[in-house]
């Protein structure tokens, strides 16, 4: 009987291990979404960062299974699981992350370090992308977006592998993956006040406890495709509003500030290609109708289902079969990541990264001994408050339509 326990702690460690490099990479998902981008499905690759790491720690099969927990969670955390962008990531990701095993595999890490797989991974994630943008979007038109588009790829993939290599010669947690040396401990960070943390997560735990998890997270999947098959920009307003308050009655923090800012940007990029009718002009910025109507439309469609991933996304959520039992437990890391990601201070990221990464490895582990996984209960009358939640986000959706006519 020894061996099967030993099997099984070794298969227990590997998810562990895998559902963590997801979680690192809806983390980075998250932040890159942030950074205005002038299509969709532009990407800068920060994600990409855990699939460089993996090629060395996973093996094919799990790196390859890696990849699809990244598509999957960026469609369900972004909310383009039912659009085009989500085809986009699908090939994009797909591509890259068979070119970069393949080269792996076929060079090792003597001749081809990260900067030329990073490199590789982007040029084919942008060179697949185009070829569907071309067919699917822009037309022939598109021979003016390639060079911008390639040239940017070429770029930020060597920078990020460049960023890679630095992590894997400085993280202890990488070494202690097996993959890198042992480099020195960095300096310790301050800690919040333990008495002040646990107050604070058993607020915020009392309110998440209203719903369960999986009845809750399918509520937001309907409520993202009410919210993305809306075309009013009033009703869009209406529920995004709606969205940031239930993420505040769920005990989510929001930063009203930041969140203003962040559209703002993006209102902003798009006033940069002025189309339509001329509002105003101030200096050399020409605020035309079709791009303030176009940016507006952007960010609170961005904004709002970054609101509702995080209201509808709980610790606890446990998704069916084997894919969806590691993106459960990759979204589960990752909404203790966004507790805890104070860790990550300006000037000193990468070492932030290693620590939010130590520290999830020991949660995780200390979860999995000590915290096995229970059914939860299902209650009609949450369920029923849901569906009234969903309806509301229907109607908010459909309204002003209604109005116009």
């Amino acid at each position: 009987m020894p061996q099967p326990g030993k099997a099984e702690n070794c298969n227990r460690f590997h998810r562990s291990r895998l559902a963590l490099l997801g979680s690192l990479c809806l983390f980075l998902s998250a932040i890159e979404y942030l950074i205005p981008k002038p299509l969709p499905f532009m990407r800068i690759g920060l994600a990409n960062l855990p699939l460089l790491l993996a090629l060395d720690i996973l093996g094919p099969g799990e790196f390859f299974l890696l990849a699809l927990l990244k598509i999957l969670g960026q469609g369900i955390i972004g909310g383009t699981l039912f659009s085009y962008v989500f085809l986009f990531s699908l090939a994009g990701t797909g591509a890259s992350a068979a070119l970069m095993y393949l080269l792996r595999r076929c060079w090792g890490k003597k001749y081809l370090g990260y900067a030329g797989l990073g490199c590789a991974g982007a040029m084919a994630s942008n060179g697949i992308q185009l070829v569907l943008a071309r067919y699917l979007i822009f037309g022939a038109s598109l021979r003016y977006l390639i060079p911008p588009f390639l040239a940017s790829g070429f770029i930020t993939g060597i920078v990020l592998g460049l960023v890679c290599e630095y992590f894997c010669r400085h993280s202890r947690w990488y070494a202690a993956m097996g993959a890198g040396p042992q480099p020195k401990p960095p300096d310790k960070a301050p800690a919040e006040s333990a008495p002040v943390q646990k107050q604070q997560e058993h607020r915020q735990g009392r309110r998440q406890d209203l719903f369960n998890a999986d009845e809750l997270f399918a509520a937001g999947l309907l409520m993202a495709a009410f919210f993305l098959l809306s075309h009013s920009l009033p009703g869009r307003t209406a529920q995004f509003l709606f969205f940031c308050l239930l993420a505040r009655i769920l005990g989510k923090k929001i930063n009203p500030f930041t969140t203003l800012i962040f559209m703002a940007g993006i209102v902003f990029f798009n006033l940069l290609a002025p189309y339509g009718k001329v509002l105003a002009v101030l200096g050399p910025l020409q605020i035309t109708q079709g791009s303030l109507l176009a940016g507006l439309e952007k960010a609170i469609m961005l904004e709002g289902l970054l609101m509702l991933s995080r209201a509808c996304i709980k610790s606890d959520l446990r998704l069916p079969g084997t894919v969806g039992s590691l993106l459960g437990e990759s979204l589960r890391i990752l909404e203790l990541m966004r507790e805890k990601k104070n860790i990550i201070r300006r000037g000193h990221i990468i070492a932030g990264i290693d620590r939010l990464m130590l520290e999830m490895e020991a949660v995780n582990a200390d979860d999995t001994k000590n915290a096995p996984y229970r059914k939860p209960r299902r209650s009609v009358k949450n369920m029923v408050l849901l569906g009234i939640m969903a309806l509301m986000t229907a109607v908010m959706g459909c309204a002003p339509c209604f109005f116009v006519m």
